[in-house]
This record gives C-alpha cells, structure tokens and sequence, in this order.
C-alpha cells in the first residue's frame, strides 16, 4: 500500500530521490513508445484479419459459379441447357447469367480496363446462389455431366477455406506478435531497474544511511518507470492511430493495406496500451526493484 500511495500520489521527495536524466528514463520512454507503437498496429492487423475472414465466409459460403465452355456455335444452346439444368434442381434460390460488362469487371484487374472481351473465347458465368437447404451438388454435376458437357460447377469449396484459414493465420499470429512484445517489455523492465539501481547504488547506501526503507527507495524508482512507459506508450499509440487514419480508404481499390484499421470499440485499445504499460511496469519494476534492493543490502 506504502508503495502504491508512493506511486500515485505526488511526492517531491519521492521524486528528488531517482536523477531525472540518464539513459534508463530515455529508454524506458522511447522503447514503450515503439512498442505501443506495433502492438496497436498488431491489433488492427488482427482484427482486419478477423473482418476479413467473415467477410469470406460469409460471400462465399452459399454460392457457386457455373462456368459453360463450349465452340461459338454451341455456347449459346449449351447456356440455355444449363439453365435449365438449374431452374429444375432443388435448393437453389435464384441464379442469373452474367452480363459481358460484368465479366469484363472481373477480368480488369488481370488485365487492366478495357480488355476486348468480344474478341476472347470467353465462357459464359452462371452465379448460382443456394437456399438455406443446400443443393445436392454430387446429383447436380451428374445431370450437367449428362446434358451439358461443357459446364463446369465451382461451389468455391476449394477457394473458401484456404482463404479462410490464411486469414485466421494472421489473425493469430497478429496476437502471437501482442504477446511477444508484451515478453519484451517485461524484459526490458528488468533490465532497465537492475540497471538503474546498480548506476545508483551510493545512492541507496546514503538513503539507507539517514532511515530510507527499501519500500520507499523502490516507490521512488517504479514511480520514475512507471509514467515514463506511460506517457511514452501513449505517444506511440496516438501515433498509430494517425498512421492508420492515414492509411487508404476503401474506396481506393487499387491501394495497399485496404481494411487496415480500427472500428469502433477497437479504438479503445489506444487507452488500453498505456495502460497496461503503466501496470505491467509498474509490477515488473516493484518486483524486481526489491529483489534487486535485498542483493545490495
């Protein structure tokens, strides 16, 4: 309790005891600010990993593609085939026959705008969109296998889930990345309190010498680390947060690191980080200033 009253409450004592310049209250800032700065960038790669994985699931998970390729002279009859094939097979919705300008849009970033679809021995694409139900998909390429050769049924079980599990690799490796680094600042915590408390070590024999308890030596340089990770990491998750507002909207299509930010209650992770900075070197360095403390006694 002495220790944490000693923390959050000002005390010019307290804060007359630890030298205010060196190289540990340097560090300590300007390592929590690059820390904070990549955990909140973990998140949002993480939490994009997450919409992105539901967002595949959920606009691949109940349609399928039917692709008819066939000589020009019978493409036309083989499509009405397959229609037909579809407008009489149970659990289907609906299923409509792509537009030419629809199928010139899929191919634009293959092949850029433009391309000369009419002079291409393009297929023609069935969308096929199932009922709650399902459709027997074994039953279904047996009649086109029968009465349309030349169709070809894609229900992207194939592409749906590899995409799906990539995404949930990232997704957890983003969190992975979270915990490493919180390791890292444990690390850093100790490192920096055995290494503050040896360069002040007559210090502490003068600060024994006239009553000073190991309590309240230890307060005096938690205190210090404390609100250094503090406000460092502070810094570095405001300066996250801009980077990411400042990443490309969705509506540029063509930018790198679409989707790359945080939504909603994510945004609380900013007040999240410093926070746990603020506790987790709170912790570490009480513990470690006192195992540290009963060594130099």
């Amino acid at each position: 309790m002495v220790g944490m009253k000693n923390i959050l409450l000002p005390d010019r004592y307290v804060n007359q005891v630890v030298p205010t310049n060196g190289f540990t209250t340097l560090l300590t800032f300007f390592t929590s600010a690059s820390m904070a700065f990549l955990i909140v960038f973990s998140v949002a790669i993480s939490f994009a990993a997450d919409r992105l994985a539901h967002s595949w699931s959920d606009s691949l998970a109940n349609s399928a593609t039917l692709r008819v390729s066939a000589p020009k002279a019978d493409l036309e009859s083989q499509t009405e085939a397959a229609l037909n094939v579809l407008s009489n097979t149970k659990g289907i919705a609906s299923f409509r026959l792509l537009k030419e300008e629809e199928q010139q849009a899929l191919l634009e970033p293959w092949f850029g705008p433009k391309v000369p679809i009419n002079n291409l021995p393009m297929p023609r694409l069935i969308s096929i969109e199932e009922d709650e139900n399902g459709y027997d998909r074994a039953g279904l390429r047996l009649r086109l296998a029968a009465e349309v050769p030349s169709a070809v049924l894609d229900d992207h079980t194939r592409w749906r889930q590899p995409l799906i599990k990539a995404a949930y690799r990232i997704w957890f490796l983003g969190w992975l990345s979270i915990g490493l680094i919180f390791f890292i600042v444990i690390a850093m915590m100790v490192l920096v309190t055995r290494a503050a408390l040896s360069s002040n070590r007559k210090v502490i024999e003068v600060l024994r010498l006239v009553g000073a308890t190991d309590q309240y030596i230890a307060a005096a340089f938690v205190r210090k680390f404390a609100f250094r990770a503090f406000f460092g990491s502070a810094l570095g998750a405001m300066l996250a947060s801009i980077t990411l507002f400042l990443l490309p909207s969705e509506v540029d299509q063509t930018a790198v690191l679409l989707g790359l930010r945080l939504e909603g209650l994510e945004w609380s992770w900013l007040i999240v980080v410093p926070l746990s900075f603020f506790v987790m070197t709170f912790l570490t360095a009480r513990i470690s200033s006192l195992s540290i403390l009963k060594s130099l006694a």
